[in-house]
């Protein structure tokens, strides 16, 4: 997630070609119904328009949290991150001491905590210097395996796919539909970057529409990218409110549902490379994309109302910036059509 710089627009120029012709209230942290604590968890609590924030799982500068810190804004937790073993596709995942919890248990209590208030907590699988890697059938059942098995054990709702060193359509759709098989409830979120998701052609969006059925969203990181095309095939320069809507169209007509696209941006300027822009701009593209005002130079041919949201990394650089995305953003996405 952090900074990284792509070199992406030389083959992005390439890909979005197909995709011209198809188309061109509440305050943050407001109280959602509680869960009970027998209850299951399911995908479909996760509301309609839903703000997604990834929480740290070590020190990096911005402010140290627990979960149960996290503001109330966010509907979906991803807990960052579940790492490689030395089984191919396989994960796991452990406490980093620098973020203060005494026990496994602790941890534990505050997932079941936010659960109770109506967010879901799940896990994020890579990041930036992430290295799991599935590649083939063996790797794909250890994947099932390995994310199943920490869902059991910490209680997590479901899992984020954050992999920016590549990513094998065919064997993640199939890890992930075997995880779906072994939990219909499950969450699942993914976190491509802007050159993973220039075309339906491309391993990410086609991993995407392979498990449409029951994604829950796609949180693009509109960030550390440079410029990009629009489905419009004109070029964006990240860091507008053009760039967030142009390229949001690409996957609204290039096969998701509304529903499963959200807004993916940095929480500071510290908290990425290139690409921050303020939850004012957020606001406006959520706009354009929803009601079809507040465009920039760019206009959809059509609004997308039930747009799921946004996403930001992360809660705990939100938090040195006083949670200025989930007080602004926040409100604006609950407050959507």
């Amino acid at each position: 997630m952090p900074a990284r710089l792509l070199a992406g627009l030389t083959a992005a120029v390439l890909t979005t070609a197909a995709l011209v012709g198809a188309s061109t209230a509440q305050a943050a942290g407001t109280h959602r119904p509680a869960r009970s604590a027998a209850a299951a968890i399911t995908a479909a609590a996760v509301p309609r328009h839903a703000v997604t924030g990834y929480w740290q799982n070590f020190d990096n500068g911005a402010t140290v949290q627990k979960l149960k810190d996290v503001d109330g804004a966010y509907d979906i937790i991803a807990v960052s991150f579940a790492e490689a073993t030395g089984q191919p596709g396989a994960v796991t995942f452990q406490l980093d001491p620098a973020v203060g919890y005494g026990s496994t248990d602790e941890f534990k209590a505050d997932i079941k905590a936010k659960q109770a208030a109506g967010t879901s907590v799940i896990l994020s699988v890579g990041g930036e210097r992430g290295a799991v890697s599935v590649s083939d059938a063996a790797s794909a059942r250890n994947f099932t395996d390995s994310v199943s098995g920490l869902m059991d054990t910490y209680g997590f709702d479901g899992v984020d796919i954050d992999l920016e060193n590549g990513l094998n359509a065919t064997y993640m759709t199939q890890a992930l539909k075997a995880l779906h098989d072994r939990h219909g409830d499950v969450v699942v979120t993914m976190a491509p970057q802007t050159i993973d998701m220039q075309s339906p052609q491309n391993e990410y969006f086609k991993t995407a529409l392979g498990i449409k059925d029951f994604l829950t969203a796609v949180n693009m990181q509109y960030y550390n990218s440079g410029s990009m095309n629009g489905c419009d095939g004109k070029v964006y320069a990240q860091g507008t409110v053009d760039f967030l809507t142009a390229l949001a169209c690409i996957q609204l007509e290039g096969g998701l549902d509304p529903s499963q696209v959200g807004i993916g941006v940095p929480a500071s300027a510290r908290a990425a490379g290139g690409g921050y822009v303020a939850p004012s701009v957020v606001n406006a593209a959520l706009d354009c994309l929803t009601r079809g005002s507040n465009c920039g130079s760019f206009k959809p041919s059509r609004t997308y109302p039930g747009l799921r949201g946004a996403m930001t990394w992360s809660t705990n650089w939100d938090a040195a910036n006083g949670n200025a995305f989930a007080t602004q953003v926040g409100a604006h996405v609950h407050g959507l059509p």
